[in-house]
């Protein structure tokens, strides 16, 4: 399972990093699924589109200090993760995952110790198939996400550095 994390609160960032060339933020109103509502970790990117393949492929690995952002188009039409993915993402210690798109098995997921951000839910389950890219820099709520940047997540939103700020 996941190791527990220092809290580092993406207000106080913004309060010590005021400019907006060093500290960007997410635009969108996430909501707050899995059982962890913070955390931070290296970025991790996957570009898709109503579809989770290389989203379990990723999440397979070792995601010790790392964050999955998932640019899913934002679409409500299918679930990018559910219970199962959830629990792949605490097995593989990662940090948490942000998606740009849709979750189901709230109860499920809830139970598991990681971060899961997600813009609404909608039991309609995933397409299967390699329909996406990985490690490639994706963009959402104005911010682009680029492998390797520094994001933080919390209950007041999502932010991206360069480089970790806390």
């Amino acid at each position: 399972m996941s190791e527990k994390q220092k809290i580092v609160y993406t207000s106080d960032i913004m309060d010590r990093h005021p400019g907006y060339d060093e500290v960007r933020v997410c635009e969108l109103p996430f909501r707050d699924y899995g059982a962890h509502s913070a955390f931070h970790g290296t970025a991790v990117t996957v570009a898709t589109f109503e579809n989770n393949t290389e989203i379990r492929q990723v999440l397979e690995g070792d995601g010790t200090g790392k964050v999955l952002v998932v640019d899913g188009r934002g679409s409500p039409r299918h679930a990018l993760c559910g219970g199962n993915v959830a629990k792949l993402a605490a097995g593989n210690n990662w940090a948490g995952v942000v998606f740009n798109g849709c979750v189901r098995d709230i109860h499920e997921i809830r139970a598991e110790p990681v971060g899961i951000k997600a813009l609404g839910t909608n039991p309609r389950p995933p397409k299967k198939g390699a329909l996406g890219g990985v490690g490639v820099p994706v963009s959402f709520g104005n911010v682009t996400f680029h492998p390797g940047d520094y994001v933080y997540a919390d209950e007041d939103g999502v932010i991206v550095t360069d480089r970790p700020r806390h």
